[in-house]
C-alpha cells in the first residue's frame, strides 16, 4: 500500500501530492453496529435479518450478506422468531412494536447519539414543545427519530417546511436535527427558522454527531487546498454526501463520491496537482486504501495526511447481544469504537 505521512500544509510540494484527510471513514457507532451483526451471526449462526442496511455502505452490506446475514426493509418481511438487528439510523416504537408482535428476538444497535435525540424528542413531547426537527425527507435516522412523537415533530427539510410549520405555544418551541447534516447548513436553517420564531429554543447538546463534525472540518482544511476531491461512500451515506459538498464550499475545484476506486474517472485528472481523499463514516480503511493505490498509478503517489482531530469515543455493544455473549462465557468487557 501506498506509505503515508503527516504533513503540514505549508510544505512546499513540486510534484504531484494527495492530502489525506484525517479523521475519515468508520466512527464508533458505525463500528458497533458492523460489529454487532458479525457476533450475532457468530454466537447464534446464520440466517441473521437485519432492518434496512446497517450502515449506508453497499460493500459493508454485501460483506455481511456473504456471512449470512440478510437484509430487509422491513421486519414482517421476516420470520416469526427470528433474530433481528435493528440498524444504526434507529427505528420507531412502531417498529419496535411490530417486532415483538411477531415474537422476534431483536438486537437494538442504533447507533447511542442517534438514541440521545431519540430521548429528547420524548422528553420534549412529555412536557408539551412542537418539535421541528431539521433533516432530510425519507432517511431512515428521521423517520425513527420522528416516529418517536409524530403529532408533536414537523420536520424542516428545507424552505417549503419552514414556511408552513405551524406552532401552539411560542415559550414551547425547540428545535432537534438528523446526526449526519452539514454543521454549516443545519445552521442556516436554523437562522431561518428563528426568523420565523424568535422564541426558538436550541437542544440541550449538539445533535449533528462529533464524527460528522470532525470529517466535515478535516475536508474543509483538504478541500481548501485540493484541486481534486475524491469522497469514498455510498449514495445513500447522508454524511459523505455532505463531505462532497462541504469540500466544494471550502474551494476545491473539483468534488466526487465514489463508492469505490473503479468509479474514478481518469478524465477528473487533467491539470490536477493536489488530490484530497476522505471518507464518510461507514467506509472501511480498505476502500480508501485501494483509492490511494489506485492514485499511485496515477503519479499521485505522495499522501500527505492531514490531521485535524483525534478520536477516542468507545461504545458498547448492544444490550441484548451482551447479555447472551454474557451467558456464554464470552468476554464483552472491551468497548469498540475510535
Amino acid at each position: 500500500m501506498t506509505a503515508i505521512n503527516n504533513t503540514d500544509l505549508t510544505d512546499t510540494f513540486t510534484s504531484k501530492k494527495v492530502l489525506l484527510a484525517a479523521p475519515r471513514g468508520y466512527c464508533a457507532g458505525v463500528d458497533r453496529a458492523v460489529i454487532a451483526v458479525e457476533k450475532a451471526l457468530d454466537h447464534y449462526g446464520a440466517p441473521v435479518y437485519v432492518r434496512k442496511q446497517i450502515v449506508h455502505n453497499k460493500h459493508v452490506v454485501a460483506s455481511l450478506e456473504k456471512r449470512g446475514a440478510i437484509f430487509v426493509e422491513e421486519v414482517d418481511e421476516a420470520p416469526e422468531g427470528c433474530i433481528m438487528v435493528f440498524s444504526a439510523h434507529g427505528v420507531s416504537p412502531a417498529v419496535v412494536e411490530a417486532a415483538q408482535a411477531r415474537n422476534q428476538q431483536t438486537i437494538d444497535a442504533t447507533c447511542p447519539l442517534v438514541t440521545k435525540v431519540h430521548r429528547e424528542v420524548q422528553r420534549f413531547d412529555k412536557e408539551g414543545y412542537d418539535i421541528l426537527l431539521v433533516g432530510h425527507e425519507g432517511h431512515e435516522e428521521v423517520e425513527g427519530t420522528a416516529g418517536e412523537a409524530p403529532h408533536a415533530v414537523q420536520l424542516i427539510d428545507g424552505e417549503k417546511d419552514i414556511a408552513k410549520a405551524k406552532i401552539k405555544d411560542p415559550s414551547k418551541v425547540i428545535w432537534l436535527s438528523q446526526t449526519t447534516l452539514s454543521v454549516d447548513e443545519t445552521m442556516e436553517t436554523v437562522i431561518k427558522l428563528r426568523e420565523k420564531f424568535p422564541t426558538l429554543q436550541n437542544p440541550p447538546s449538539d445533535d449533528i454527531c462529533y464524527a460528522t463534525q470532525n470529517r466535515q472540518v478535516a475536508i474543509k482544511k483538504v478541500g481548501a487546498e485540493s484541486d481534486l476531491v475524491i469522497v469514498v461512500g455510498s449514495a445513500n451515506s447522508s454524511n459523505t454526501v455532505r463531505l462532497v459538498e462541504v469540500a466544494l464550499e471550502a474551494g476545491a475545484k473539483a468534488a466526487y463520491r465514489v463508492d469505490d476506486y473503479h468509479e474514478i474517472d481518469d478524465a477528473w485528472f487533467e491539470g490536477v496537482k493536489t488530490v484530497g481523499v476522505s471518507s464518510g463514516a461507514s467506509v472501511p480503511e480498505d476502500l480508501v486504501s485501494d483509492v490511494l493505490d489506485y492514485l499511485a498509478t496515477k503519479d499521485f503517489g505522495d499522501v500527505r495526511t492531514v490531521t485535524t482531530a483525534e478520536e477516542d469515543v468507545q461504545f458498547s455493544l448492544p444490550k441484548e447481544l451482551r447479555k447472551d455473549l454474557k451467558a456464554a462465557g464470552q468476554d464483552v468487557s472491551n468497548k469498540i469504537g475510535r
